[in-house]
């Protein structure tokens, strides 16, 4: 019976569960550290996922960098 409840919602309502989800891990990390480094903890994991997407994509990361930090 919670599964198929659980299925309904997460095929149904998708991004309201997802956005619900990220709403309650924010609130508990800015409970628990503050704003500073929540902000810093979400940085650094928009980081990770745009170095993961690079990866995924069959980028070169290296020259990701390189580019990332030429002279102008």
């Amino acid at each position: 019976m919670f599964e198929r409840f659980l299925l309904l919602i997460l095929t149904e309502h998708r991004g309201k569960t997802i956005g619900i989800l990220l709403g309650l891990v924010a609130a508990i990390l800015f409970i628990n550290y503050g704003f500073w480094r929540t902000l810093f903890i979400m940085l650094c994991i928009a980081l990770g996922y745009c170095i993961g997407k690079i990866v995924d994509d069959n980028n070169n990361v290296e020259d990701w960098v390189k580019e990332l930090f030429k002279q102008k």
